[in-house]
């Protein structure tokens, strides 16, 4: 097959590719800039254009002869001042997407959503990726696929944001008391990258036709045990911590938020508290994966 990827040069996306250069797809990846890791990445089925979801003439031009798409893009936290947005990046860059696939009568279309995605979701970031959602699986593909990862954790390359690097650079390491939201007992779920690349490889033209897939790691961890897990892998010890109460947090981040200095956002805080738990059995069974756990052994490269 002749494959589309976007959202190529994010942490997910260069492990997709990394994937699926052990395959015999060939692959095209649509890039704003240059990427200096992606050309390192590159293998001999593997072409670089220039292009933007929400610019449709260059959408349009990268889907010429393609038989599968895979769309990754998505942001975590908005910039409005540069137009970066939940409702442009997901929902209009999502529908600018499967439309011109469906003008190249593309057959396969794989798509990144987020565990927790609802039309009543606590978050902008939800309810848009929920929006996502409904287009592509309203779009008329042959096949289609959704994937729904929890927080997704792996050894990062050089500039591709991980939660486990970012959260150990701003949080464990400079802090010798590390603040809590509320009770810190909010459950997660971390999930491999390596697991969520290789079951969106094999969806192009495997199993997992035409169904959403909620991906999570098989291990579910409080807040609080993440951050100590957070610590030992680093090859520390787990520090010692203090709980802020979850509305004096929401205060904050009402008064400073929009400087854009604080590391969370609302959406962001409303997202934490809720959890992110699912069922990872059906992700891991269908594609054949061995569950990866959320450990010090496995968080080495924080070191």
């Amino acid at each position: 097959m002749h494959v589309l990827v976007t959202g190529g040069t994010g942490f997910i996306g260069s492990y997709v590719l990394r994937k699926l250069a052990d395959t015999d797809h060939s692959v095209r990846v649509l890039m704003r800039d240059a990427s200096p890791g992606v050309l390192a990445l590159s293998f001999d089925r593997l072409e670089l254009v220039q292009g933007d979801i929400l610019d449709r003439a260059s959408l349009d031009k990268a889907m010429e002869g393609c038989d599968a798409v895979i769309h990754l893009v998505g942001i975590i936290r908005e910039i409005p001042s540069r137009g970066i947005t939940f409702e442009g990046v997901h929902a209009e860059g999502t529908r600018n997407t499967v439309e011109a696939a469906s003008r190249a009568e593309v057959k396969s279309f794989v798509h990144l959503s987020a565990n927790g995605a609802s039309q009543t979701g606590v978050s902008r970031y939800q309810t848009t990726k929920w929006e996502a959602e409904k287009t592509v699986e309203s779009a008329g593909f042959e096949r289609w696929t959704i994937f729904r990862p929890s927080i997704v954790f792996g050894r990062p390359d050089p500039g591709r944001p991980e939660f486990a690097s970012d959260l150990v650079r701003q949080l464990v390491k400079p802090f010798p008391i590390l603040p809590v939201f509320g009770d810190g007992d909010f459950l997660m779920q971390p999930v491999a990258v390596t697991s969520v690349a290789d079951g969106m490889v094999q969806s192009l033209d495997g199993p997992g036709a035409n169904t959403v897939f909620e991906a999570g790691g098989p291990n579910a961890l409080t807040y609080t045990e993440i951050l100590d897990v957070l610590a030992i892998a680093m090859g520390s010890k787990p520090k010692p911590k203090i709980n802020i109460p979850v509305p004096l947090v929401s205060t904050g981040i009402a008064l400073l938020g929009w400087t854009g200095l604080l590391p969370i956002t609302s959406d962001q805080l409303d997202m934490l508290v809720e959890g992110n738990v699912c069922d990872f059995k059906r992700f891991h069974e269908t594609f054949g994966l061995e569950p990866v756990p959320f450990s010090a052994e496995r968080l080495s490269y924080l070191r």
